[in-house]
């Protein structure tokens, strides 16, 4: 698979990740807050009381985060790829840190789980841009 693919690949990725979390949290904020991340886990309410202002907020981030995001993955341009990797990298990095130093409550899966999970989308996007191709060798388009 060449460099330009896993560019897409990467960044359909955490597009997808945007636009589920997004959506869960815009449309249904108080089922996001009671019952993120399924499968009978509750990691959002654990962390403090519930504000719908709050939960939405997360949840519209995400999905102009998911915008940015697929209009890089469409195009791979590297301006747009840049623009959101980085995007991502300033995002997901506060949040890790913050789980990071406030996993008291949680099991010990719960905290491996939250911490991993959130790991995944600043390691995504740093190896988007450490494979996003030079500039002579990004062409633009969807093709490819």
């Amino acid at each position: 698979m060449n460099a330009r693919r896993l560019v897409r690949v990467g960044l359909l990725v955490l597009a997808a990740e945007a636009l589920v979390f997004g959506a869960w949290a815009s449309l249904a904020p108080r089922s996001f807050y009671d019952d993120f991340p399924g499968l009978g886990r509750h990691w959002v309410a654990m962390d403090g009381p519930y504000s719908e202002h709050l939960v939405r907020d997360y949840g519209a981030l995400n999905l102009a985060l998911a915008v940015v995001t697929l209009l890089g993955a469409f195009w791979v341009t590297r301006h747009v790829v840049i623009a959101a990797a980085v995007a991502w990298i300033v995002y997901s990095v506060p949040h890790v840190l913050y789980h990071g130093f406030n996993v008291e409550g949680y099991e010990t899966g719960d905290q491996i789980a939250i911490i991993g999970g959130l790991l995944l989308a600043p390691v995504i996007a740093v190896l988007v841009l450490v494979l996003l191709p030079r500039e002579d060798q990004v062409t633009g388009g969807p093709a490819g």
